[in-house]
C-alpha cells in the first residue's frame, strides 16, 4: 500500500495530545545505559519516484519463478486456480479469517463454511465436517485428541509414510497431552498389513499379572501417503477397527475425485492439508486443515460447527451451532485450545469445490493421474532413474537416482526445471532415510503439459 509518511506538524499534534515532548521522552522509562547514544547510518530519504525504480532495479535482479516447471510435492502443489476464486474469495466481505461470532452480520460468511463443511464431508465419505483448522499436521493431532477421549487410551500408532511434518506435531502433541506415539512399519513405500495385527496386540497395558487390556486409542494412515503411494485401506481400516482403535486416514482431498473415498472403506476420523484446493503454494503457508468424522464424534469435534435453520417466516439461515473451545465454554468441558479455523483459506476452498463441482474434481484427478503415470514411465527409461516402488500412486511418486541427487535437482533448477524434493533432506531422521539417500519426490499436477514432462525428463537425462 502507497502512503505518505506523516508530516512533522502531524508528529507535534500526537506528542502533544499524549502530554510529551519529543519522540525521546516516549522512551524515558528505558534505561539510559540501554539505548543508542549515536545517530542511526541510515541515509537521507530520496523521492518517490527515485524509491520505485531503485526497488524495481532490486527486483529485477530476482529469478521469475513463474518460469519454472514446478514438480515439487511432498504437501504443497502447483493446482490450477480459477480466476473466480480470487475473484469472490477476495471480496472485502468475505477478506477475513476471523470467527463470525455475530451471525446476523455475517450470513454471508457462515454460508460459505457450511458449504465448505458439506462439500468436504461429499469428499471424504463422511457425515460431518467443522469449519476448519490450522493445517493438515494439527488437524491429524486433533483428531488424535478426539480418539484418546472416545476410548480412554494413551496410545496413537502412526504409520512411518505419513508426512514427517505430521508426524513431529504428533509427537510434540504427546509430549504434552501425554499420549504415547509408537511407528508402524512400512514396507516398499505402504503400510507393511501384515504387521499390523501383531504390533496392535503387543501394544497392550498390563493390568495385572494375568491380564492386559487393549492400550491403542487410534492408528493413522495417509492414503495417498507421503511418497505417494495409494494404501489398501479397505484391508487395514478393519485391522485396526477389529482391536478396538479408531481408524484415523490422512488423505489429500483431490484423490477422491478418482479413488474410493476413506470414509466410503469405513473411516472413522478423516483429515487433511486443504491447500489442493484453492490455495497457492505461497512459500509454505498459510494453509487449512480439514476434518471430517462419523457423527457419534460430533460433540468431540474441535473448532466450529455451522448450522442451517430456519426463522419464524420460514427463511434460511446460518448460526455457529458447536463452539467446544475455550473461548465459549468450561475449560475442562473444551475439546481443544484451537482458536482460529483459516476462515479465508476455507473460504477460497468453498469456492474452488464449488467452481469445479463433481464433474471438475473428477477432471482434475483423473488428469493429475495420467500425466503423474507419464512422467513416471518416462523417467523410469532414463539410464540411471528408476522408480523406487511398484504400489500404485496418485500423482506424485518417488524417484531413484545413481548419481547425487542434490547435484541432479540443481541441474534440472538451472534449466527451469523444479524437478522435486530431497527425501533425505525432508525426513533425515526417518529410519527410512538411509534407504532414501538417492532419492527424491516427484508430483506432476494438471497444470504441468506435456511439454514441460518431456523437457522434464530431458533435463534429467543430461543432469
Amino acid at each position: 500500500m502507497r502512503y505518505t509518511q506523516l508530516t512533522d506538524e502531524h508528529v507535534k499534534d500526537m506528542l502533544g495530545a499524549i502530554g510529551v515532548r519529543t519522540i525521546e521522552d516516549l522512551f524515558s522509562t528505558i534505561p539510559t545505559g540501554l539505548r543508542l547514544k549515536r545517530d542511526l547510518a541510515i541515509p537521507k530519504g530520496v523521492s518517490e519516484p527515485q524509491m520505485l525504480a531503485d526497488a524495481s532495479a532490486l527486483a529485477a535482479r530476482n529469478a521469475d519463478g513463474t518460469k519454472l516447471a514446478c514438480f515439487l510435492g511432498g504437501g504443497s502443489y502447483d493446482h490450477f486456480i480459477p480466476g473466480l476464486v480470487d475473484a469472490l474469495a477476495m471480496q472485502s466481505e468475505f477478506l477475513t479469517a476471523y470467527t463470525p461470532y455475530q451471525a446476523e452480520a455475517s450470513q454471508g460468511t457462515l454460508q460459505a463454511f457450511f458449504e465448505f463443511q458439506t462439500m468436504i464431508c461429499q469428499l471424504t465419505g463422511m457425515e460431518v465436517a467443522n469449519a476448519s483448522l490450522y493445517e493438515g499436521a494439527t488437524a491429524a493431532a486433533e483428531a488424535v485428541i478426539i480418539a484418546l477421549n472416545a476410548t480412554g487410551r494413551s496410545r496413537v500408532l502412526v504409520a512411518d509414510n505419513v508426512h514427517p511434518d505430521t508426524r513431529r506435531v504428533l509427537t510434540t502433541y504427546g509430549e504434552h497431552r501425554g499420549f504415547e506415539v509408537s511407528t508402524l512399519p512400512c514396507k516398499d513405500g505402504v503400510v507393511h498389513e501384515n504387521g499390523l495385527p501383531r504390533l496392535l496386540s503387543e501394544l497392550r497395558t498390563s493390568v495385572r499379572a494375568d491380564s492386559a487390556v487393549p492400550d491403542v486409542a487410534a492408528v493413522i494412515v495417509q492414503s495417498p501417503n507421503f511418497y505417494g503411494c495409494v494404501e489398501r485401506l479397505d484391508r487395514i481400516i478393519p485391522l485396526i477397527q477389529s482391536a478396538g482403535a479408531l481408524a484415523i486416514v490422512a488423505t489429500d482431498p483431490l484423490a477422491s475425485g478418482l479413488l474410493k473415498s476413506p470414509g466410503a472403506l469405513g473411516a472413522d476420523i478423516v483429515v487433511g492439508e486443504g491447500q489442493p484446493l484453492g490455495v497457492p503454494m505461497q512459500y509454505g503457508g498459510p494453509y487449512l486443515g480439514f476434518m471430517a468424522t462419523r457423527e457419534e464424534h460430533l460433540r468431540r469435534m474441535p473448532g466450529r460447527l455451522v448450522g442451517m435453520t430456519k426463522d419464524r417466516e420460514g427463511r434460511r439461515g446460518f448460526c455457529l451451532t458447536l463452539q467446544t473451545r475455550e473461548q465459549h465454554i468450561k475449560r475442562e468441558r473444551a475439546t481443544s485450545n484451537i482458536c482460529t479455523n483459516q476462515g479465508l483459506l476455507a473460504m477460497r476452498a468453498a469456492v474452488y469445490m464449488a467452481t469445479l463441482g463433481k464433474r471438475g474434481v473428477a477432471e482434475v484427478a483423473s488428469q493429475c493421474f495420467d500425466k503423474a503415470h507419464y512422467a513416471a514411465e518416462r523417467i523410469a527409461s532414463v539410464p540411471g532413474f528408476r522408480l523406487k516402488f511398484a504400489a500404485p500412486f496418485f500423482k506424485e511418486f518417488v524417484v531413484q537416482c545413481d548419481k547425487d541427487v542434490s547435484k541432479v535437482l540443481s541441474a534440472c533448477r538451472e534449466k527451469g526445471m523444479l524437478a522435486g524434493t530431497a527425501l533425505n533432506r525432508l525426513d533425515p531422521q526417518s529410519p527410512a532415510a538411509a534407504d532414501l539417500k538417492n532419492c527424491f519426490l516427484t508430483a506432476v499436477t494438471e497444470k504441468r503439459t506435456k511439454d514441460e514432462i518431456d523437457a522434464l525428463v530431458d533435463a534429467l537425462r543430461t543432469a
